[in-house]
């Protein structure tokens, strides 16, 4: 979302892989959804309060969140922590300024 440049992605295997894509619009991302064909145009991402509803789209919008200019709140990480031990303590190591409120 952040990369200069169109991207297009084509899903073969879940019907939902692009269920985040609103909660990135959210943020300032430019991703056009037709089916299993996702079109997303680079440019700037912005801080907002947004809602992981699965595992990788969650983790999805905290890096989305990290190159974000301002502050993003990512709730229900319940998700995330399903998948990805120690995440915020894994980004924090890697120089992120994350935490969990």
């Amino acid at each position: 979302c952040a990369a200069e440049g169109a991207s297009v992605i084509v899903e073969n295997v879940f019907e939902n892989r692009f269920a985040h894509a609103a909660q990135l619009r959210r943020m300032g991302a430019d991703i056009f959804l037709s089916g299993r064909l996702a079109v997303v145009r680079g440019g700037r991402l912005y801080g907002a309060e947004v809602q992981a509803g699965d595992l990788r789209g969650g983790a999805a919008l905290v890096i989305a969140g990290l190159a974000a200019q301002g502050e993003t709140q990512v709730m229900h990480p319940q998700y995330i922590d399903r998948g990805y031990a120690h995440f915020e303590e894994n980004l924090r190591a890697l120089g992120a300024d994350v935490y969990r409120i």
